[in-house]
């Protein structure tokens, strides 16, 4: 049984298995069948998984690939579709497993650290050659910066595109020697017995799709849309040779089932594109639109480029696949190439990266916290806050600075003519209505604010609009070629800018009365949290929610279930637990978290921060034994001194109580015993104590 399986799967080893491209071909190889390209018209099989699907093509009664290979770095990250991982093996270990694999795959266009590993995998198998158990062939995924010094066949016809059949004459860039020359030794090693051992060089064109690689930079920063335009370095003007990160899969599943005669394949899609056209492409659906070019140099400041992704945006060659077309069975993702395709790949930038717009309405009365909570939302999701009175301001700024300078960017204008009447009709519906705009000209302006690029890209938070049931309907109705199914009972509405959730804010009349009464006076002065336009306010809310179809209604007819959370009290100020209670039902953003440089700023602020907490401690450690020291001197000293004051008061006091004493002894005492120590002396008495005490018994005076 275990024969049979073997003879059924193919082992397919692939190298850096957790980096952009060697991912998604062995992604599109698990979910292939083994020579399926071999069959004429035959869908290939395979799926594009998000990166969470757990699930595999059920092929067990075919034969299949079963992936194994190395990973740079160790994650949490789940790989169903591969079979084993191998991290950081001793080459004799990793030249064990490659003698068990079928097929060895090694993909150089991403890392140079992989070519010297590449060329030992090579020698060291051909080496090997006379113990393997059955045929092993050996793919090389190499760049086409290989070709980037080639010359034209025909200098006077410098248009004619290079094909396979050129490669001999291919010349590389300074950058890629070690490329080209590895190159040529797996065509080498694959001329000595290629029965038993085949070898193929697959030269790709720059990569794209699923998420971008060399070219993420351009759609990072055209989704952001935090600069006005998007770089294009030097002049932009070469032809860049590309092909769909799928595409690439599907040639070298070619290359396994059909083992093709010729060893060098050159792997491009039919297009033509220039680094411009492509940054071009990218900026106008995901952007503004705007382009600028700028001196090559300039790329090296930025970060997120190394030195591989410059040389490659740089290169300029006309190329076309002819083996591509005339021997495999392809059926391309992309074959027109990106700018042709650029509303799919964008599309598959947006789901492989996780990158999806997070809509939300927050409604409920004036003064209930609206605005607070959608502030906090936008900051923690990195949203676009959208308030009614901002929007049109901004509208009618932005109209007036297009007609000024002449050249409107206004999406729905096309002239300074066109800006300048709606810039009119904007103005007279406000002076007709008191500073206020009619209900048709509020939809439209902020309809074009919810489709606008950055809110269409990042999402919203829509901060109390709509106000009422026909509002919501004509701010979010979908006009013919924007609704998906007509048939349907529910009302057509525009997908793209429909809130995924709606917040409805709540709380009594004398909770929100009391908010606005304990507000700063600074705050409420000249707004409409006035006492007389807040209850106004209050009242007409409370009206238009009274009514058969208020919006919370239109949006129940939608099956979007207005989420309702009470305000009962003062004790969370901030709206804590409302927040959290917010961002659980949202779950985690879904947008570019920090970046390495963020990353790296934000730990040197903390390093820096924890140095001068710790500079603060140490001072104010210092000054505290500063300050206990001179305490403890100037207690000190004080009790010295008052020892000092009572010492002397003790002897002032023993001297005056002695006084007495020694009056009486020096009247009554001592002249008899001055008189008796005489005669003692005198006499010179055997026993002079006894004479002494006989002598002042006798004398004594209290005696008369």
């Amino acid at each position: 049984m275990e024969e049979t399986g073997a003879e059924r799967n193919k082992r397919v080893f692939i190298n850096n298995i957790d980096s952009y491209a060697s991912k998604h071909i062995a992604k599109i190889l698990s979910a292939c069948v083994v020579g399926a390209s071999l069959v004429p018209g035959d869908e290939t099989e395979f799926e594009e998984e998000d990166e969470s699907s757990t699930s595999q093509p059920d092929h067990s009664k075919e034969r299949t690939f079963q992936i194994v290979g190395t990973i740079v770095n160790k994650s949490q990250e789940k790989r169903p579709y591969v079979l084993e991982e191998y991290f950081q093996l001793k080459r004799e270990e990793l030249l064990l497993q490659l003698m068990d694999c079928d097929v060895i795959i090694y993909n150089i266009t991403q890392h140079a650290d992989q070519v010297d590993e590449a060329s030992w995998a090579i020698s060291a198998l051909h080496n090997e050659m006379a113990k393997f158990g059955g045929p092993k062939m050996f793919i090389l995924v190499s760049t086409v910066m290989t070709w980037a010094l080639s010359k034209p066949a025909d200098p006077e016809d410098p248009e004619i595109p290079f094909t396979d059949e050129d490669y001999r004459r291919r010349r590389a860039h300074p950058n890629f020697k070690k490329h080209i020359d590895l190159e040529k030794l797996v065509v080498k090693m694959g001329k000595t017995k290629r029965t038993l051992f085949s070898t193929y060089v697959v030269a790709s064109g720059l990569q794209y799709g699923m998420g971008e690689q060399v070219f993420h930079l351009f759609f990072k920063m055209s989704w952001l849309g935090q600069v006005h335009t998007i770089p294009v370095f030097g002049e932009g003007t070469g032809i860049v040779p590309t092909i769909h990160i799928n595409d690439l899969a599907s040639v070298i599943q070619n290359v396994i089932d059909r083992k093709p005669e010729p060893y060098y394949l050159v792997a491009v899609d039919d297009s033509n594109n220039t680094m411009e056209d492509i940054v071009k492409a990218v900026a106008s659906v995901l952007g503004q639109g705007k382009i600028q070019r700028m001196p090559f140099e300039d790329a090296f400041l930025i970060r997120d480029l190394n030195q591989m992704d410059i040389d490659s945006m740089l290169v300029n060659l006309h190329m076309e696949a002819v083996h591509l077309k005339e021997l495999f069975n392809i059926h391309w993702i992309c074959e027109t190439g990106l700018v042709e395709n650029i509303e799919q790949v964008v599309e598959e930038y947006k789901q492989a990266r996780g990158l999806l717009p997070l809509r939300l309405c927050i409604l409920g009365p004036p003064a209930v916290g609206k605005s607070m909570v959608a502030e906090r939302l936008c900051n923690h999701y990195k949203l676009h806050h959208i308030k009614l009175k901002e929007t049109i301001s901004e509208t009618i700024a932005h109209l007036e600075t297009s007609v000024k300078n002449g050249n409107p960017e206004a999406e729905n204008e096309d002239s300074v003519t066109g800006a300048q009447e709606l810039l009119d009709t904007l103005k007279d519906s406000m002076d007709q209505n008191g500073g206020h705009l009619e209900d048709q000209h509020v939809i439209r302006i902020m309809k074009d604010k919810l489709k606008s690029k950055p809110c269409r890209n990042q999402g919203f938070v829509l901060d109390a609009f709509p106000k009422t049931y026909e509002q919501a309907k004509e701010l979010f109705y979908a006009e013919e070629d924007e609704s998906e199914d007509m048939r349907s009972k529910i009302p057509p509405y525009n997908k793209t800018i429909i809130p995924e959730l709606v917040i409805c804010l709540d709380a009594s009349d004398a909770f929100l009365k009391e908010r606005v009464l304990n507000l700063p006076e600074s705050l409420v002065e000249g707004t409409s949290y006035c006492q007389d336009q807040f209850l106004r306010r209050l009242a007409s809310y409370r009206d238009i929610n009274m009514e058969e179809e208020t919006v919370l209604n239109y949006f129940d007819e939608l099956d979007i279930v207005p989420q309702h959370i009470e305000i009962t009290g003062s004790d969370d100020p901030d709206y804590l637990l409302v927040i959290q209670r917010i961002v659980q039902a949202l779950g985690p953003p879904r947008n570019y978290g920090p970046t390495s440089r963020e990353v790296e700023e934000e730990e040197r602020g903390r390093a820096d921060e924890r140095i001068r907490q710790q500079v603060r401690e140490k001072a104010e450690a210092e000054r505290k034994e500063a300050e206990e020291a001179a305490q403890r001197a100037a207690r000190w000293e004080e009790w010295s001194k008052h020892l000092e004051e009572v010492n002397k008061q003790e002897n002032d006091l023993l001297e005056a109580q002695s006084l007495p004493l020694r009056s009486y002894l020096m009247t009554n005492v001592m002249p008899t015993l001055t008189q008796g120590l005489i005669a003692c002396c005198k006499t010179r008495p055997q026993d002079p104590l006894d004479f002494l005490a006989e002598y002042l018994f006798k004398n004594n005076p209290l005696n008369d």
